[in-house]
């Protein structure tokens, strides 16, 4: 009677306080899980940020790489200031067109994918008359150079009027109205006078693979300024026909600065041209996998080293 509700009301409230302990448990458990939480999520977001932040930069073989250009963007303009050099002073100057701003510079909007692509055609079927026996063939149009084995011969001559039968005009045109829009985006960028500017040589068509390389013209890797290289070179572009990642493996321009080596991924359609003196010393890696075209085009002010464009009559 009297007992038994003693003893259930004590061991209602033993049953009470183990509830309450336990909900105490819980609630401490929760609390010391709170901070935790918090602690984890600062982490993530730090490691996100900083992810952010360090995205356009990797490493590389030579140190640490920004990437100016990545081969899955869409690139509209850019624009990379950098100190011109003194070699233009070793030259004649010519007002309007010799740099007076230095840089370089990428674009995805003058030359289309599909237009890239036809003239990858037209590069390819010149290579396959010939090509080097190493990694690195080139063709070119303006003075008939075609890579072949370990030398060089000269389509027009070689293989006479049958070049007709490998080229069309149409071929031609194309790569004709190419130059003319790159050379006025240069000139819109440097703030030049296209009229100024003559195509030079050499300027050519290139084919690189991971082939071992035969003789030192396959070995296109190498640093080197343009304007040292060939005297006559004011402005350098580049024309890439083929994808980064998707067509080959390596093969990236780079531009290698005191801070960092500073790299365009190549992209069908993509255009990169920069002036051509030592403030742009520049190579290309060596392609690991797969096959890289591109064109380069190469301007002057000097109308004396001008060439024209090639023509099939």
């Amino acid at each position: 009677s009297g007992v038994r509700a003693v003893a259930e009301s004590g061991g209602l409230y033993r049953e009470k306080r183990g509830v309450s302990v336990k909900k105490c448990r819980v609630q401490l458990e929760s609390k010391s899980i709170w901070p935790k939480t918090v602690l984890l999520l600062l982490l993530v977001t730090c490691v996100v940020l900083m992810g952010l932040f360090f995205w356009p930069y990797m490493e590389s073989e030579d140190g640490v790489t920004q990437v100016l250009a990545h081969s899955h963007e869409t690139v509209q303009e850019r624009f990379f200031e950098v100190p011109c050099s003194e070699d233009y002073d070793n030259h004649k100057r010519f007002p309007g067109c010799t740099p007076r701003i230095c840089g370089r510079a990428v674009t995805d909007t003058i030359i289309s994918r599909e237009e890239a692509k036809k003239i990858q055609r037209v590069a390819e079927k010149g290579l396959s008359l010939g090509g080097s026996n190493g990694g690195a063939s080139i063709l070119d149009l303006h003075s008939g150079a075609l890579s072949m084995g370990k030398h060089f011969v000269n389509i027009y001559r070689y293989f006479g009027g049958t070049i007709k039968d490998i080229f069309s005009e149409e071929d031609f045109q194309l790569y004709r109205d190419i130059r003319r829009r790159v050379q006025q985006e240069i000139a819109k960028t440097f703030g030049i006078s296209s009229s100024s500017m003559y195509l030079t040589k050499p300027t050519f068509f290139s084919r690189m693979n991971s082939t071992e390389a035969k003789t030192t013209h396959d070995e296109y890797w190498h640093p080197h300024v343009d304007k040292v290289t060939y005297g006559s070179f004011d402005y350098t572009s580049l024309l890439y026909l083929s994808d980064y990642t998707t067509d080959f493996g390596g093969g990236q321009f780079v531009f290698m600065d005191e801070d960092a080596n500073k790299t365009i991924e190549p992209r069908a359609g993509r255009v990169s041209f920069f002036t051509s003196g030592s403030e742009n010393l520049h190579r290309v890696e060596k392609v690991r996998w797969g096959t890289r075209y591109a064109i380069t085009i190469s301007f002057t002010c000097n109308p004396d080293h001008g060439i024209e464009d090639p023509s099939l009559t």
